[in-house]
């Protein structure tokens, strides 16, 4: 059992170890050199978890959907507006998702290595919420939710990546709270636009409500 939970404890740090390196340096620069390092594992201790920069990609890529867990809602679009202010402020701090958000955005990932994943996996996740959503009554008649969930994981790829260009995501929950003002209306019933809670600092609000174990609830 302690053997097993080593391996664990190593597999975790060289994972976080190549999120880093890889949003430092790219897929195509990074090697394994510089995850070694970084992770201050052997050569073989690598090997025995990962027996190529491919499968440390994938690995990498693999962990993105579970970094935008948040707490559940009553309230299912307040859960999906929740979901991205969390994953953005993820997203400034953790290494791990950085690396993941890069090789699903790098083009020079070789076939191996399937970045369209995450973009699959975030739809798919999003079109659930949405169809609770509308069952619940919180969705607008004409709202489709496979088109709205693909509208949204695109638009906040293009956002988060414009931020980070242009500001390094310091920006990035202002960024957010202007994607929703302008597609809120085109989706939610209007009763429900009011007591949704889309301001930038959303995200220090629902960690805050997940670490004492208080729902936060959506607020005007």
């Amino acid at each position: 059992m302690a053997r097993q939970e080593r391996a664990v404890r190593t597999r975790r740090t060289i994972v976080e170890a190549a999120g880093a390196v890889f949003d430092e340096h790219g897929y195509a620069a990074a090697t394994i050199a510089m995850v070694l390092e970084r992770a201050e594992v052997t050569k073989g201790a690598l090997y025995f978890h990962f027996p190529s920069k491919e499968s440390l990609a994938q690995a990498v890529l693999d962990e993105q959907l579970s970094l935008g867990d948040v707490p559940p809602h009553p309230c299912r679009l307040q859960e999906i507006v929740d979901m991205t202010f969390v994953f953005g402020h993820r997203l400034r701090t953790n290494s791990l998702l950085k690396g993941s958000v890069r090789l699903t955005l790098d083009q020079c990932a070789p076939p191996g290595v399937d970045h369209t994943g995450p973009f699959r996996q975030w739809s798919d996740r999003v079109v659930e919420m949405l169809q609770g959503a509308r069952d619940q009554g919180e969705l607008l008649p004409t709202v489709q939710p496979r088109d709205t969930a693909d509208l949204l994981v695109g638009a906040f790829a293009g956002v988060q990546l414009m931020s980070r260009a242009l500001h390094a995501r310091e920006d990035l929950g202002h960024r957010i709270s202007v994607l929703w003002s302008h597609l809120l209306p085109s989706i939610a019933v209007p009763g429900l636009l009011s007591g949704l809670d889309t301001r930038p600092d959303r995200a220090a609000r629902v960690l805050a409500s997940a670490q004492s174990g208080e729902l936060v609830g959506a607020e005007a």
